[in-house]
């Protein structure tokens, strides 16, 4: 009978093993829809990509007709070390990448804090207006996989990459915390 119940015992302790692994390995599937960006919070027509356009334009913006987009401006783009002053050059970065984002726990947020993050003005550091051609050469790539092309941006990037992540409790995985303690290392000296 003692060596029944030790069994039960054994079993029980291995399905709940299998239980709380799967629920830290299944995630929700990413559904970039999921993160509904450039909303106009405020209501004042600018949406979140002209806000941002507005913030980080080292001049006083141009704006269309209707005072809604943003025409003209200076922007620098610490990516490529860059300024630019046509706005659809820009585009406007999401510091940690959705995806990324999604698969470091944001999988488990509600739509509503999916839409805050993707939507995030006040952290400086979670959007931000750079180069096209930088963007989409980033994509959905974690900080192990891409660093800007602009060299003496790297530190603040790292910096700035563990802020956000930091602000919205999103996990930093074991190879993402190698890296970045390698690479501070570097800041440092």
């Amino acid at each position: 009978m003692k060596n029944f119940l030790i069994i039960i015992l054994l079993i029980m302790a291995f399905y709940l093993a299998i239980i709380q692994y799967r629920q830290n390995i299944i995630k929700m599937p990413y559904l970039r829809t999921d993160y509904h960006h450039w909303i106009d919070e405020d209501h004042d027509c600018q949406n979140t990509r002209q806000e941002v356009l507005i913030s980080e334009s080292l001049e006083p913006v141009d704006l269309d007709q209707k005072g809604c987009k943003v025409i003209g401006g200076k922007w620098y783009d610490p990516y490529t070390d860059r300024y630019f002053s046509d706005p659809f050059e820009l585009d406007i970065d999401h510091f940690i990448p959705l995806k990324h984002a999604h698969l470091s726990g944001a999988d488990k947020w509600s739509k509503a804090k999916k839409i805050s993050f993707a939507n995030d003005l006040k952290n400086p550091h979670t959007l931000i207006a750079v180069s096209k051609s930088a963007n989409r050469s980033k994509s959905d790539k974690s900080i192990t996989e891409w660093l800007p092309q602009n060299q003496e941006y790297h530190c603040q990037y790292i910096k700035n990459w563990l802020e956000v992540k930091q602000n919205w409790q999103l996990s930093v995985s074991d190879s993402e915390a190698n890296f970045v303690k390698k690479e501070l290392e570097k800041c440092n000296d």
